[in-house]
């Protein structure tokens, strides 16, 4: 089934396309939602919360970008919610000077999916959200401090503080060349 045939039919609450539209996105969906909430079975519980999301308001898909991403935006403000329902983000610490994030780290490109959330599950829930908006969703400090309800600094000491953490992590693991994340 093409994807716009998937979009109609879940539109008019056609079960198989809603099914399709699930099994094509499941396991994408379900890696953004892990990389934010560590339990798996809460994970569980927000993609379910997400694909109720999709399903409910996918009239308002416009086809202006593309339905990937749509739905990842989806995946990401539904763990959000959920972590914000958990009072997760609340201890979240600012550093008081100015830092400068840019620093020589590059990709940890070939990890396996599986150590990188072993590595994840070890931040603490605000670093770990604050490194999944900033490196791998791609938002800017300004728009995480808006979704987390955070300063534009606590978000910056945030990230500062993740990469500190997964360096030593690496280290400790025995990958002490291996840089965190390159700087845009």
């Amino acid at each position: 089934m093409q994807e716009a045939a998937i979009i109609a039919g879940c539109v008019r609450q056609d079960r198989r396309a809603q099914r399709a539209l699930y099994e094509r996105f499941a396991p994408l969906l379900f890696a953004v939602v892990r990389r934010y909430v560590s339990s798996y079975e809460d994970a569980e519980d927000v993609l379910a919360e997400v694909f109720y999301k999709i399903f409910t308001h996918i009239d308002r898909y416009k086809a202006q970008g593309s339905l990937e991403g749509w739905l990842r935006r989806i995946a990401v403000n539904e763990s959000l919610m959920f972590l914000r329902k958990q009072h997760a983000l609340r201890h979240a610490a600012e550093l008081d000077a100015q830092v400068d994030l840019a620093d020589e780290y590059t990709a940890v490109e070939w990890l396996a999916e599986a150590e990188i959330l072993q590595l994840l599950d070890q931040l603490p829930q605000g670093y770990r959200t604050v490194f999944n908006l900033y490196v791998i969703e791609g938002y800017k400090h300004r728009e995480i401090a808006e979704l987390l309800g955070i300063s534009i600094n606590t978000s910056k000491s945030q990230l500062i503080l993740a990469k500190k953490r997964l360096r030593e992590l690496l280290i400790r693991a025995g990958y002490e060349g291996i840089a965190i994340v390159e700087e845009p």
